[in-house]
């Protein structure tokens, strides 16, 4: 008997054909009931291997009796059985004619591999002509939940068809979308189908209908069109855009993706990507040529006196290249590209919850290389100005280019040394009102780590040398009456890290816990060296915090060197549960003592460090359960005895989903806020969103998210409303969206749950212990998020 070797192509017809319609985002199936469309089979042997290997495994055929004539015709009666690897077929009857190739298969037919389980009523084929039928079928698949049936199954060789076929992940007593298909043929050689009459039904509601529709069937990339993307808004008007896919070669291809706004114009855009085995890389292009937006807004620019630099202009447009090439095993070159053609272009194209963006939009390029006891590159930066309420010469200076290396190598078990380097050109856009220079910062230290099971002294010994080559405008603007071109500076710098570790078990509310006492001093001394001739490149105040008490300098670049005498003392404890490791209690104080004055200030308006105590830093987190945390952070500056800073911040899970997050900051003369963020689910489908982020300080609301969410098994739907502030100068934005997520084959709407992702931390649980996404990228190169590869 044969018929089992040729029953891949009707599955793989059906899986292929329907389940190339759904995307690839994962999706949340919990709502689903346990039972799939298509139950497990109970007499289905568990599969063995992998659809690879079925050509290689042997054909086992069982029933209650066989009769017939050998090499004629045979028949199988009473639970007909095949199996082979993964497959499994079973059947009440199954006849073979051997002459003519021709088999018939009655009686409660099923089939099931490690993709998808089938039933139907007959199946019937020639084996010679290689062409098969199944009448009646209903089918499920395993991975993706997808299930429907079709009227009947056809397939001859490498062609098949499928006849008034249907799709969904709904279970069938719950059918909130389907996807209907008159028919379907699918050619399994090219790797496409072609749908015909197809149409998606939101309850029994036909909501699109596509007469003809071409997709692929399998993993090859193919020239064609992509699904479209269909919106409207206020500035936009009607917005529609239809991505088209060229497949150019195995490794490189293109998508085209024009876009037409009512209210503004046609927007022409492409995505270019290759692949080689050293590289990839990816580049975006917008253009947009006589934006009617310019013209209609163009009077309102021009009464709110927005400079005429950072107008929208007639033709806009986007270019970005994001890209990395291996050079060797320890070397790479990387780049990430921006440049947009006014300052208004990222605000006024983004059309989702997530609109805003940074003040600048960043450029990068360079070789990087990293080896077991260094690292080191070369690169270039380039910041464009993307806030149209700032000026350009708002902007830092770009490093054009930056040399830098780090090495640190321990030699034997008692001597650590290391170096750090950094030759950079600082240019400016605004070279006339902010002239750039060289700087050269080399920094060679020596350190001897001393340390036992309860306890470590470091002390590290560094020198630090900063020259400059400055320009002559720059020089002139730093010191009129007598312009130092070459100013520099050096020191030595001199830093003791000590503590030990005490630990006792410990019982608290009837669990065994270890409590750890673990105090601290940190020891820093540099001398003073005049810095006022030196310029400000690239350097910033740290804030003060915890980790400002263990560094040995208070600003975040080379331009300034603090000078120091003085001692950090620091105390932590925690309580840490031995049964799991929930490390339920832990609190940390400290202060530094300051034996001199610290003089050096980033200009002569601010007011050095007098000797004495700086404020205290407190910080502690404790769980109260395994549902309830709360944090909070604390500094008292006791030589004015007033608050520094104070945040508190409380988390609590509700349910298996729901989260709600409760905040207040504030630090003196900065800003003083409150950030309240929840997902309260009111039963298993439905659950409330919101987010009220406001500033006491400015009376004012920063944020304000209210929404709603329905959620099925196979069906969410997302409304939430949202207003926030868009700029730095305090304009506000409103936006209403609505999401209708068709789980399994896409969505229809703005990407809201980005945004409540943003907005509510926890709002995925994977990300209780997380940083929420920025919502403003800053452009810059990453190596922990590559590029995609081509599918």
């Amino acid at each position: 008997m044969r018929p089992a070797l040729r029953l891949l192509p009707l599955p793989l017809c059906i899986a292929l054909s329907l389940n190339a319609l759904a995307d690839e985002r994962p999706e949340d199936w919990r709502l689903c009931p346990l039972e799939d469309a298509v139950p497990e089979f109970p007499d289905a042997p568990p599969p063995v291997g992998t659809p690879e290997d079925r050509e290689n495994q042997p054909t086992e055929i069982g029933g209650d009796a066989l009769t017939g004539i050998y090499g004629e015709q045979s028949h199988l009666q009473g639970n007909a059985t095949l199996k082979r690897g993964d497959q499994f077929l079973a059947t009440d009857n199954l006849t073979y004619d051997a002459e003519t190739g021709r088999y018939v298969a009655d009686g409660s037919v099923r089939y099931q591999d490690s993709g998808m389980r089938i039933v139907a009523d007959r199946l019937t084929g020639d084996q010679d002509a290689d062409s098969h039928s199944i009448e009646n079928v209903r089918y499920q698949l395993i991975e993706r939940r997808g299930n429907g049936g079709a009227d009947r199954a056809e397939m001859t060789g490498d062609q098949g068809a499928l006849l008034g076929s249907t799709y969904s992940t709904c279970p069938p007593g719950q059918r909130w979308w389907e996807l209907h298909a008159g028919r379907i043929d699918v050619d399994m050689e090219e790797g496409f189908g072609t749908a015909r009459g197809a149409t998606l039904r939101v309850g029994r509601m036909p909501v699109l209908y596509m007469p003809w529709f071409k997709f692929p069937i399998d993993d090859r990339r193919k020239t064609g069109l992509l699904y479209p993307a269909i919106g409207y808004s206020g500035r936009n008007g009607f917005d529609y855009r239809q991505p088209i896919y060229l497949n150019l070669a195995p490794h490189y291809d293109m998508t085209l993706q024009p876009r037409i706004m009512t209210r503004r114009g046609i927007l022409l855009g492409t995505e270019f990507r290759y692949l080689t085995e050293a590289g990839r890389g990816t580049f975006d292009l917008e253009y947009l040529p006589s934006d009617d937006l310019t013209e209609d807004e163009r009077q309102e620019e021009i009464d709110r006196e927005i400079p005429e630099e950072n107008r929208r202009k007639d033709d806009r447009g986007m270019f970005r290249y994001v890209g990395r090439q291996n050079i060797s095993r320890t070397w790479q070159a990387r780049a990430n590209l921006n440049w947009i053609s006014d300052p208004r272009y990222i605000e006024d194209q983004s059309s989702s919850l997530t609109s805003g963006s940074s003040s600048t939009i960043n450029s990068s390029a360079g070789i990087y290389g990293r080896g077991r006891y260094w690292d080191a590159g070369l690169e270039a930066r380039y910041r464009m100005l993307s806030d149209y309420t700032l000026r350009e010469r708002n902007l830092p200076h770009n490093p054009m280019p930056r040399l830098f290396a780090s090495w640190e190598q321990p030699f034997g078990q008692w001597i650590v040394a290391g170096m750090d380097a950094d030759l950079t050109r600082f240019d400016h856009v605004d070279s006339t009102r902010r002239p750039g220079g060289s700087r050269v910062d080399f920094k060679p230290y020596v350190s001897f780590p001393l340390e036992g099971a309860a306890w470590y002294v470091r002390p590290t010994l560094a020198w630090r040398y900063t020259g400059y080559r400055l320009d002559d405008a720059l020089a002139e603007n730093i010191d009129a009456s007598d312009p130092d071109t070459s100013p520099s500076r050096s020191l030595p710098i001199t830093s003791v890290d000590a503590g030990l570790f005490f630990d006792r078990e410990t019982l608290f509310r009837g669990d065994q816990y270890l409590h750890t006492l673990e105090p601290r001093l940190f020891y820093l001394n540099a001398p003073y060296r005049d810095q006022s001739n030196l310029p400000l490149f690239d350097t910033r105040d740290l804030t003060f915090s915890w980790g400002q008490l263990f560094r040995d300098n208070r600003f975040s670049g080379a331009d300034r060197q603090t000078d120091a005498n003085q001692l950090t003392v620091a105390l932590t404890t925690r309580l840490i549960r031995e049964s799991d490791g929930l490390e339920k209690l832990s609190a940390s104080v400290g202060q530094i003592r300051y034996f001199d004055d610290s003089r050096v200030v980033l200009s002569s308006s601010r007011d050095p460090i007098e000797a004495g105590k700086s404020s205290w830093v407190a910080e502690s987190t404790y769980a109260v359960n395994d549902r309830w945390n709360l944090s909070a952070a604390y500094q008292w500056d006791p030589k004015v005895r007033r608050d520094d800073l104070v945040s508190l911040r409380t988390r609590y899970l509700i349910g298996d989903d729901g989260i709600a997050n409760f905040s207040y900051r504030y630090r003196r003369a900065q800003l003083e806020q409150v950030d309240f963020s929840f997902l309260y689910p009111i039963n298993p489908t439905w659950s409330l969103v919101g987010r009220y982020y406001y500033s006491l300080r400015d009376s004012k609301v920063l944020e304000g998210i209210a929404g709603v969410q329905w959620d099925s098994c196979c069906l969410a739907v997302r409304l939430v409303g949202r207003h926030y502030v868009r700029n730095r100068i305090g304009e506000t934005n409103n936006a209403i969206q609505l999401e209708v997520e068709l789980k399994g084959l896409g969505s229809a709407g703005p990407d809201t749950e980005g945004r409540l992702r943003r907005a509510i931390l926890g709002y995925y649980r994977d990300d209780l212990y997380l940083v929420p996404p920025s919502d403003l990228g800053n452009g810059d190169a990453d190596d922990d998020n590559p590029i995609d590869p081509l599918p």
